[in-house]
């Protein structure tokens, strides 16, 4: 490997140009892309740091290089998994003890899934049949001109759009408050699609305090990841004996999760099967014929004067309530039509329930169709593509590691224990939007398991398409994962704060009159902290809160109102952390062999943490 001598010059250059450097595209066309993925056979360029950053880079290839500098082997410290100072945290009384990887375990977890699967597939506890045509919803109530009283008998009726964790979340809330809830979920089944998801401590306690049977259900169901390490390495060999030199798979931070917890008396975070939660949710949060698949909202009218909406699904049928609650996810119908948005910004808004039961074909034309779709919603192309499996593996790192990241430039590999000796990981690819596969064809039968090998291309094979020798980590899980099993999406979000003038949507960023936003509708944000759920449930308990304290119908939207200010400067900043978090992951190969600042980046992010996760796992929302 070759190094500049002249990094000192780089690391005055990066000064000059200040954290600019790293800021996202707002778009795809603020991407730069390279020819350099042709040899991959992939439809769709892949993109380069640009603006600053790529100025920077062009300077450090263009001076003269020493290759004595790049001598020598990483630290040794660097490659021991669980450091001393993570120990300490893992051994206190109150801490998680780590129940090892074995049959028993691995036959629980996998035999609950496929009863959660089963029982979705059946349409257990869903409103079909006679629960359907004698669903309350159907029937208006007559309600005077101003509203009416909120009453034992006669409760807060709620409409909720989308059967995610968003949407169950919410109904339970609501319904632990005694009001009458209804979801419609525009899937045509509860897919089991998606893989496990992390429920953080901060999600855990707002489940608790909604209903402590599905905390207690959701925790014994799930496997702690919070008894081992986390953390970022680098993901091929980098470095200088000026900034620190590391090898392929070297530890850049390492920290832990359950410290931060137990200062602030939260649960350790657990990871569960999506059609798990859904399980536990419908059985023990919801009562029976709750949920309504099949069923898209289409439109609402708002009547006003505490009179309630009348929500209109895709087939023409009507509902009656008093709120209607959109968690029908990033391409929302109900914020399209609450934000009067363009006719095309309501796109394929599945939710978490199904939002990608789709196949290869569908998937094709929808990474076409999302381009256009988002400049109507107003969603951020992050500049990233990312691919995605749940490997039926037991990873070679389980007993100490529970999350990590590897590290390179235009792209990063993220994996975490998922359960039952299997590992879910993410290959994130800066490259712009729209971008899809070849399709499969009798040369190469697995084109996206192809382009997987050569981008994460191992020690000793070569290198990827940039000549860098990735961690077998990455091909060890990738290699674990079939075809079928891996999908593509491109990562969209959104602005961490509404980006208007609009006086109303300014003191009421998600909520208008009898309608709200929550989960993903609201404020989508980057996978990387694992929050995006945890932000919804979170949503989802303080919704339940103001609701619960209307006396009169009158008061909803002021209740509303009251909940969306609550809510927006706290998930603000979560998907400012996040945003920032992708946008810096594919220059950090650049900051870290810098003299003097790159040590000094990485001791930051090392000492930020668990600071970082303090703000995370506050119990209070």
């Amino acid at each position: 490997m070759k190094v500049l001598i002249q990094d000192a010059i780089t690391f005055l250059a990066l000064v000059s140009v200040g954290a600019s450097a790293f800021t996202s595209p707002s778009s795809s066309s603020q991407c730069r892309v390279s020819t350099s993925t042709t040899e991959l056979n992939v439809i769709g360029k892949q993109a380069e740091s640009f603006g600053p950053a790529g100025l920077i880079r062009k300077l450090k290839s263009s001076l003269p290089q020493v290759e004595w500098l790049a001598d020598g082997q990483g630290s040794d410290r660097n490659k021991v998994n669980m450091p001393d100072y993570v120990k300490r945290v893992l051994e206190q009384p109150n801490a998680p003890r780590r129940e090892a990887e074995n049959e028993e375990r691995t036959r629980q977890i996998r035999t609950r899934f496929e009863e959660a699967a089963a029982d979705a597939a059946a349409l257990k506890g869903m409103c079909v049949g006679e629960k359907d045509e004698q669903a309350w919803w159907r029937t208006p109530l007559e309600i005077p001109q101003g509203g009416r009283e909120v009453t034992k008998d006669e409760p807060l009726r709620v409409l909720v759009a989308g059967g995610g964790l968003a949407g169950l979340v919410t109904a339970a809330a609501c319904h632990a408050k005694g009001m009458k809830v209804a979801i419609f979920e525009q899937a045509s089944s509860y897919a089991p699609y998606g893989g496990p998801i992390q429920i953080q401590s901060n999600a855990l306690r707002a489940i608790q305090r909604i209903n402590q049977k599905c905390f207690e259900e959701l925790v014994a169901a799930g496997t702690v990841t919070a008894d081992r390490v986390s953390g970022l390495k680098i993901g091929y060999r980098k470095g200088n004996k000026l900034a620190g030199l590391y090898d392929a798979g070297d530890w850049l931070v390492r920290f832990d999760t359950i410290g931060p917890a137990l200062e602030a008396g939260l649960p350790a975070t657990v990871v569960v099967d999506r059609p798990v939660i859904q399980q536990i949710m419908v059985k023990h949060g919801l009562p029976e014929g709750t949920v309504r698949i099949k069923s898209r909202i289409d439109s609402y009218e708002d009547l006003g004067d505490g009179k309630g909406i009348v929500a209109t699904l895709e087939d023409g049928t009507k509902a009656y309530a008093d709120v209607l609650v959109g968690a029908d996810g990033i391409w929302s119908q109900v914020r399209k039509v609450l934000h009067k948005l363009g006719d095309g910004a309501g796109g394929f808004a599945a939710s978490g329930a199904a939002g990608g039961a789709i196949d290869d074909k569908e998937a094709r034309k929808l990474a076409r169709d999302t381009v256009k779709i988002a400049e109507q919603a107003g969603r951020r192309f992050s500049g990233f593509t990312c691919y995605a499996a749940l490997a039926p593996h037991r990873a070679s790192n389980i007993e100490d590691v529970s999350y990590q990241i590897l590290l390179g430039e235009k792209k990063y590999f993220v994996s975490t224990d998922g359960g039952g000796e299997r590992q879910q990981w993410f290959a994130l690819i800066r490259e712009p939007a729209g971008g899809v596969d070849p399709e499969p064809t009798p040369e190469d039968p697995t084109p996206k398991l192809t382009r997987l090998r050569k981008e994460f291309a191992a020690v000793g094979s070569g290198g990827d398409p940039d000549g860098n020798e990735w961690d077998p980590f990455a091909l060890e899980l990738i290699n674990a994962s079939s075809e079928e099993d891996i999908k593509r999406r491109d990562l969209y979000d959104g602005a961490p704060l509404l980006a208007t003038f609009n006086p109303q949507q300014l003191l009421s960023p998600w909520a208008k009159g009898h309608v709200a936003l929550c989960g993903d509708a609201a404020h989508p944000m980057m996978p990387n902290l694992g929050q995006g759920g945890c932000q919804a449930t979170e949503d989802s308990y303080r919704l339940g809160e103001e609701l619960g304290q209307v006396s009169h119908t009158k008061d909803i939207p002021g209740a509303l109102g009251k909940y969306s200010r609550i809510r927006v400067v706290r998930t603000a900043i979560v998907q400012g952390f996040a945003q920032l978090g992708s946008d810096l992951l594919v220059d950090f190969d650049l900051m870290m062999t810098i003299p003097l600042l790159g040590p000094f980046f990485l001791k930051m992010t090392q000492l930020s943490m668990p600071w970082i996760l303090r703000f995370l796992y506050t119990p209070e929302f």
